[in-house]
């Protein structure tokens, strides 16, 4: 008789977090920010002397919907922040390798988000203006990254991702990649901070 497959991964803090069945209350907040600083966007595929996360990442974006939504309330911050969150456990699989998956790839991912959301205090499924505002500025991110860190042209960046809106340089310099120890520690003060207004 043929074993079951393990759908579980067991976390640093010693959380099994199954992931076809993912609860809230396996859920932690040191794990995530662990696993998004070592987790590489752009398969890793960036400029400069670290690789750029999913917890910066994570960070430039929330500094993106900042700049375009300055009253953002807690709660959409704290889901900008969380946007990403499930690659804490999946990994940042780029959008070309998503296509080819489908949509087990998307169940898996999206029932991890609702309970990383749940356990933070945020419905499960986000409201659809908070999407879009997730997606809008997610997507200047990934124009930033694509044209300063992994190698895109402009116009090639502008064709994949949209033209993006100008915006300050304190935004701008979180394009630099910073060892992991120091986006674990960003990260994890951000959310922190977020929670507790």
């Amino acid at each position: 008789m043929a074993k079951e497959p393990r759908v579980w991964q067991r976390m640093l803090s010693g959380r099994r977090l199954n992931l076809l069945d993912p609860s809230p209350l396996d859920v932690e907040l040191d794990d995530i920010a662990h696993g998004l600083a070592r987790v590489a966007r752009w398969n890793g595929q960036t400029v400069g002397g670290h690789i750029f996360s999913v917890a910066q990442h994570s960070l430039l974006v929330e500094a993106i919907a900042s700049h375009l939504d300055p009253d953002m309330s807690r709660e959409w911050r704290l889901a900008v922040l969380l946007h990403d969150a499930p690659e804490y456990v999946i990994g940042d699989i780029i959008s070309p390798f998503k296509a080819v998956i489908g949509d087990a790839y998307k169940a898996i991912e999206a029932g991890l988000l609702a309970a990383i959301h749940l356990h933070f205090g945020l419905p499960a499924q986000p409201a659809a203006a908070l999407k879009r505002f997730i997606k809008q500025a997610d997507r200047q991110a990934a124009f930033l990254e694509a044209t300063h860190l992994a190698g895109f042209g402009r116009e090639e960046a502008i064709k994949v991702f949209g033209r993006p809106d100008p915006l300050p340089r304190t935004v701008l310099t979180l394009l630099e990649p910073w060892p992991v120890a120091q986006a674990e520690e960003h990260y994890h003060q951000k959310v922190t901070a977020a929670l507790a207004k």
